[in-house]
Formats: C-alpha cells, structure tokens, sequence
C-alpha cells in the first residue's frame, strides 16, 4: 500500500477540496487540522508528501516543517495565503519543495504535486540510499524512509524503518534488544525491554510472507534478533 498524502489544513472546505482532488488521482490521504494532528499522523506513518498551510491554530507550520524535514525525507508543498516575495523565500529556506498561494487551483496542486514527487524519485534513486535483499524481495530506500515487499510499497511507522534498517545494516548480525532499543528508539534501557518484541512483530506482519516462519527477521532466543535477508549485489 503506498504511503499517504498528508494534508495538513484547518480550512476543512479546503481540506475536503485538496482531499478529492488527490484521491481522484489515485493518492491515498490523511488529514490533520493542527500542528498536533500532523505530529501524531508522521508518528503512525511517513507519509509519501505533506500540503502543508502555515497558518495553524496551535502552532506555526514553519516549525512544523522543519519537523516533517527532521522525521523523514519526503516532499513538502507549502500551500497558505502567505504570499509576500520574502515570505515565498522563507519558506523555501525552510525545505520547502513548492509553494502555492491561496486561492490555488487544486488541479496544478496535483500537477505540481507529481512534478515533485518525481523530482525526489531521481534523486533518491541512487545505489547509495537503496539496500536490495533475496533478489529485490525486499527493498529499503534510506533517503526516502521507504520499503517496498515484492514490488509493492509497505507502508510502515518512523519507529519500525529505523529498526528494520539498523538490522539490515549487518545482515546475519545478532543485535540485542538494548542494541536495538538504543538505536531504533533513541533511548538508553535498564533491564527488559518488550517494546521492540512488540515493532518486530508488527514489521514481520508487514514483510514476511508467513509471519510465523520468517525469512527476514530472525529470533535468536535469549539474546535478540538478526536481519537474515540475502544483499542483492548493486
């Protein structure tokens, strides 16, 4: 399932508009009507680009985009009735991929919507960021934080792609859980931790052909796990 776009928009007419505009074609969507929102929905899941207005109730979308830049490399269409050359130049100061002044036409959105996302798709298709496993069964893109399963996008949370990436870093590697804790998570753990058993099943849910057998993520009892996927050479 390829990941969503995220609309980030308080004028719920508008979001509605923006909303149709994009699943006519052929984008998935979620909405977020506060900074808050938004930070929740990239904590579930990356999305594939972000439509973000800078005018929110509880928060600045300036800040909010430097959030987005900070979680993951996707797109960022600035779309606000902000529309000063200084502040046009702000906002692509701030990583903004493209900027759109309202009243927009919602169908150029879409246009300049694929526009960029191609523009990302040639820059993150080289060797460097893509990690290829059991003849191209499995694909990570480290620039884009994407993994796709047998051709198909999968999508996952920020939490579960740094996880699966420090495993295939070193495939046949045993990593313990206060390994994994500390590099996935972000945090130093005393004693047992159950939240990484936890994402490791989720990620099997969402790779494995048969969860129950794995092919990727391996159990070593009593100690962690391994990444026992096969690198496809580049």
């Amino acid at each position: 399932m390829q990941p969503p776009v995220l609309i980030v928009e308080d004028d719920i007419k508008l979001a509605r508009i923006v909303k149709a505009y994009l699943e006519g074609a052929d984008y998935r969507t979620v909405h977020a009507s506060t900074m808050r929102e938004a930070q929740d929905r990239i904590a579930e899941e990356l999305p594939l680009a972000a439509i973000l207005d800078l005018g929110l109730p509880d928060g600045s979308g300036e800040e909010l985009c430097q959030t987005f830049k900070e979680s993951g490399d996707f797109p960022v269409i600035m779309l606000t009735a902000k529309s000063s050359e200084e502040e046009r130049i702000a906002g692509f100061a701030l990583g903004a991929d493209d900027y759109m002044v309202k009243p927009a036409s919602p169908r150029e959105l879409v246009c300049r919507l694929k526009a960029v996302l191609k523009r990302y798709e040639r820059g993150s298709s080289s060797s460097d960021n893509v990690s290829s496993f059991n003849q191209g069964a499995l694909v990570l893109n480290s620039l884009r934080h994407q993994i796709s399963k047998d051709g198909a996008p999968v999508a996952v949370t920020p939490t579960e792609f740094k996880l699966l990436l420090t495993l295939a870093s070193s495939p046949g590697r045993t990593f313990t859980r206060d390994e994994l804790v500390s590099r996935a998570l972000g945090y130093q753990f005393e004693g047992y931790d159950r939240s990484i058993d936890a994402h490791i099943k989720n990620l099997r849910q969402k790779i494995e052909t048969d969860p129950r057998a794995p092919e990727f993520l391996k159990t070593v009892y009593g100690v962690g796990y391994l990444f026992a996927g096969e690198p496809d050479a580049l």
